[in-house]
């Protein structure tokens, strides 16, 4: 049985197009993460006009590239401050490693994103790697046999 698309073949490559436009946006922002990225510079990486590169996020993600940008910087500042085998590190640290320079606005923005700010989440992690008894974070052998 034959599945027929409601959708036009112009719109399907359309929508193929976007989505590998998106795709392409994404894989350079993945590669390139901690570098502070505009639009307008991935819009020439891309080859779409500012415009259809927002109007091919919007329709793929259901947000801006802006938008998707700093969902993905949060979502890699998350994942290295609940990294147990991390070396010692800061919150300031992983904050700036990734872009963010505005620490105030940036544990505002995260507390929204994820529920807690983002010593919570650093102090969850140190607490939980002393739970499994494995040394991270700095702690130290002191008074440790």
């Amino acid at each position: 049985m034959e599945i027929r698309s409601t959708e036009s073949p112009r719109h399907l490559g359309a929508a193929r197009a976007r989505q590998e436009a998106v795709e392409r946006a994404e894989a350079y922002l993945r590669a390139h993460i901690k570098d502070p990225t505009r639009v307008s510079s991935l819009c020439r990486i891309v080859g779409l006009s500012e415009r259809s590169l927002r109007d091919a996020f919007n329709s793929v993600r259901g947000m801006s590239p802006t938008r998707w940008m700093l969902n993905e910087r949060l979502q890699n500042v998350r994942r290295a401050l609940t990294d147990e085998d991390f070396a010692p590190i800061t919150v300031t640290g992983v904050a700036t490693n990734y872009g963010f320079f505005e620490l105030g606005r940036f544990a505002a923005t995260y507390k929204q994103a994820f529920g807690e700010s983002p010593s919570e989440t650093l102090r969850g992690t140190a607490r939980r790697s002393i739970q499994h008894g494995t040394r991270t974070r700095g702690h130290s052998d002191a008074g440790i046999n």
